[in-house]
């Protein structure tokens, strides 16, 4: 079985509050970008393998857990999995959820565990606060820790570009410095506006404390502009940028 997880960019990104279990509530909306993809396969095989082309991951993969986690539940035999990366790592764009989503729901299909959507976002839950976003794959608003799901109308008439950037910021990197607070307007109040008025109102906090520490992703996000981007942010907690036409 080939599956093609995709990325996603975010369309505002407030830190709203840090909790008392250490993680901080975020809103957002999560956006899926089906033109850039990881390319991953599971076949079937005597014993479990991951093999990963294309970039170095240390540790177990999160393609690993997810297998790990629905063969303690449900007894599934083992895979080999091949993940291609093409999705930049730390780059905000959410490759590893996605790879890890995908993986759930492959294997619910490969082995006939009939396993309904929600329960899927429910285990994704498990693996990563944005892993659930990726079972559903379509708008959602996003609280919580990012595990919060709520479906929102919004299809961009636009063309979507991402620009990688040669710089790799850590979650741990964007959050240092940060000040969470209640956003001025909602999130949802800014995405009804017009795309030609988002500039001025949609914004993503991580921009002050990774701008300035890598000050040529600013230099890059004002270069969108004066190219003719009607808006540009960074994805996430960075680095990557994108850019609406």
């Amino acid at each position: 079985m080939i599956l093609f997880p995709n990325a996603k960019i975010n369309l505002g990104l407030h830190v709203v509050r840090k909790r008392s279990d250490g993680y901080h509530d975020i809103e957002t909306l999560f956006y899926p970008v089906p033109g850039l993809c990881d390319v991953l396969e599971l076949v079937h095989a005597d014993r479990f393998e991951m093999h990963c082309y294309n970039a170095e991951i240390a540790g177990e993969n999160l393609c690993e857990k997810a297998w790990r986690l629905l063969a303690a539940r449900y007894d599934i035999p083992p895979v080999a999995i091949h993940l291609y990366k093409k999705i930049p790592m730390g780059a905000g764009l959410g490759g590893g959820s996605s790879d890890a989503a995908f993986t759930l729901t492959g294997l619910n299909t490969m082995f006939g565990l009939n396993l309904p959507q929600d329960e899927l976002a429910g285990l994704a839950a498990q693996l990563g606060s944005d892993c659930a976003f990726f079972v559903y794959d379509r708008p959602m608003l996003a609280r919580g820790r990012g595990e919060i799901l709520t479906p929102f109308d919004l299809s961009l008439d636009r063309t979507v570009r991402i620009y990688p950037q040669p710089v790799f910021v850590s979650t741990r990197e964007a959050y240092a410095g940060i000040t969470p607070h209640e956003p001025a307007m909602s999130l949802e109040k800014v995405l009804k506006r017009p795309v030609e008025e988002w500039k001025d109102l949609l914004v993503n906090d991580f921009e002050e404390t990774v701008f300035a520490r890598h000050p040529e992703l600013a230099t890059a996000k004002k270069s969108l502009y004066y190219n003719g981007a009607v808006y540009a942010a960074m994805s996430g907690s960075g680095s990557a940028l994108f850019a609406l036409y």
